[in-house]
């Protein structure tokens, strides 16, 4: 069976989210010969102190979502066969971030449901799309999410659960996320910046979008889970000024 002999609304079902799966690996060491000393187990990573980053030194303070870097892809399973991937490209956000207490962070983020962008989309299918079946855009304007509670998993991961409005249905997801750097700012750069990979997944149908969900035990149709992975920078509070030397006195 192809594509062309499934219904087209299931083929243009293929769609929705709002953050991909963020993976470690680490390389066994080779086995020792029977004839060594057995090799001393390695030491433990020191656990990250509770509540607490191990980051460089950027300052607490308002950050604003650096537009120019972040994206927002979302995938959902087709037909069994793939995962079909595309995103928004019209979102903004705010954090509120101090290093020294991660905890106490919130986010809070708007989405624009008609930025979808869809990989050669055929004729009608992004329309079908943001209408009534599925996102309801001219009912329903807005995506929005806004944190509640930040969890501190490790010595650069959290775990930040919020309320996430979608299709006029708001309920708790998770975000599981990843620093990944930042600084006070740069000669050429001279605000604070910091940068986190995010992911998670929801079921659309919790949300009141069930069209096109497979019937039990099947896979015909538009998977219900939506598989988020966001990607971000925020620009924060400007490099401090440095004073100003001195005049020399004059001669």
């Amino acid at each position: 069976m192809t594509c062309s002999t499934v219904p087209h609304a299931l083929r243009g079902a293929s769609w929705l989210a709002v953050s991909a799966a963020l993976a470690l690996a680490a390389c066994s060491p080779p086995t020792a010969k029977r004839t060594e000393a057995p090799a001393a187990a390695p030491s433990a990573t020191p656990a990250a102190t509770p509540g607490k980053f191990v980051m460089p030194d950027v300052p607490a303070g308002d950050y604003k979502l650096d537009k120019t870097h972040a994206s927002l892809v979302f995938k959902v399973n087709h037909l069994g066969f793939s995962h079909y991937t595309a995103k928004f490209t019209d979102f903004d956000a705010s954090l509120k971030f101090d290093p020294a207490n991660p905890t106490a962070a919130s986010v809070e983020a708007t989405i624009d449901p008609k930025s979808l962008d869809l990989p050669a989309p055929p004729a009608g299918f992004k329309t079908e799309l943001l209408g009534k079946d599925w996102l309801d855009a001219g009912q329903y304007p807005a995506i929005t999410f806004r944190s509640t509670k930040v969890e501190v998993t490790g010595a650069n991961t959290a775990r930040i659960t919020g309320d996430f409005t979608l299709h006029g249905v708001t309920k708790p997801i998770v975000l599981e996320a990843t620093f990944n750097g930042g600084y006070a700012g740069h000669p050429m750069d001279p605000n604070a910046r910091i940068g986190f990979s995010a992911h998670g997944v929801f079921k659309r149908s919790d949300f009141g979008i069930a069209y096109g969900v497979p019937a039990p035990g099947t896979t015909m149709g538009v998977g219900d889970e939506v598989d988020v992975q966001i990607e971000t920078e925020f620009s924060g509070p400007p490099l401090p000024k440095t004073p100003a030397a001195p005049a020399a006195p004059a001669t």
